[in-house]
C-alpha cells in the first residue's frame, strides 16, 4: 500500500511539473502572438519532455540535432570547441529561451556544436517532423516563429558590432545592463568565453567596478 500511495503522489507531482514547463511555454508565446485554447492544446501536443542534470549534453558537437528545445526551467550554453579543446560560447539560454544548432536542426546535417547544463534544466523538445507539422496545423505558430527569428537577428546584428567596436570594459558594462540575470547565474569564467575575453579580464574588471561603488 505504501508503494502504490509514494508512486500516485510521484505522479500526481511529474504531471504538476509538466504543467507548469508548458505554461512556461504557452506565456512566452502569448506574448508574441494571439493563441485560442485550442490552439494551445494543440501545440502541446506536439512536444516531449526532458530533464537535464548540471553538465549534461542536450546536444553534442557530430551528433544530428534531432530537436527545436525550449527551456522551461533553467539554463544551457551552446558552444563550439577550437583545434585546443578550448570553448568559444555561442549563447546562454535560460527559462523561456529557444536553442539548438539551428543548421543541423534544419537539415539534420551533423551538430557542430554542443549544448550543455550549466544548471539542472528542464526543457519541451520538438522534433522536425512536428515542428513543421505545428506550422500547418497551428498558423500562428509559424507567426510566432517569424518574431522571434527577426529579434534573432537583431540581436546578432547588436553583438556584431559590440564585438568589434567596444571596450573590454563596455562589453562587460553593456553586458550586466541589459543581462543582470546572466550576470548572476552565469560562471565568470563562462561569460569571458561568451564575450571573447580572458577571465582575468573580467576580474580586473568586477574589482574595479566594486570599488568604483565604494
Amino acid at each position: 500500500m505504501k508503494n502504490r500511495t509514494y508512486l500516485a503522489s510521484e505522479s500526481i507531482i511529474f504531471d504538476e511539473n509538466i504543467y507548469l514547463m508548458f505554461e512556461v511555454l504557452l506565456s512566452h508565446i502569448e506574448n508574441k502572438v494571439d493563441i485560442t485554447e485550442d490552439q494551445k492544446n494543440q501545440v502541446q501536443s506536439f512536444f516531449t519532455v526532458k530533464k537535464l542534470r548540471k553538465k549534461q549534453y542536450l546536444l553534442q558537437e557530430g551528433d544530428i540535432c534531432k530537436c527545436l528545445s525550449f527551456v522551461s526551467k533553467g539554463l544551457l550554453k551552446s558552444y563550439f570547441l577550437d583545434e585546443k579543446g578550448n570553448e568559444h560560447i555561442n549563447m546562454f539560454a535560460f527559462e523561456g529561451w529557444w536553442i539548438s544548432d539551428f543548421n543541423s536542426f534544419v537539415h539534420q546535417e551533423k551538430a557542430v556544436l554542443n549544448i550543455d547544463a550549466i544548471e539542472e534544466t528542464e526543457v519541451l523538445m520538438i522534433t522536425l517532423e512536428n515542428y513543421e507539422k505545428m506550422m500547418l496545423e497551428v498558423p500562428v505558430m509559424d507567426r510566432y516563429f517569424r518574431i522571434l527569428y527577426q529579434n534573432s537577428l537583431v540581436t546578432k546584428d547588436q553583438r556584431l558590432i559590440v564585438s568589434n567596436s567596444y571596450t573590454a570594459e563596455e562589453k562587460y558594462l553593456q553586458l550586466a545592463q541589459k543581462n543582470p540575470e546572466m550576470i548572476k547565474r552565469v560562471p565568470h569564467n563562462l561569460i569571458a568565453s561568451y564575450l571573447g575575453l580572458a577571465p582575468e579580464t573580467i576580474s580586473r574588471i568586477r574589482k574595479k567596478i566594486s570599488l568604483n561603488k565604494n
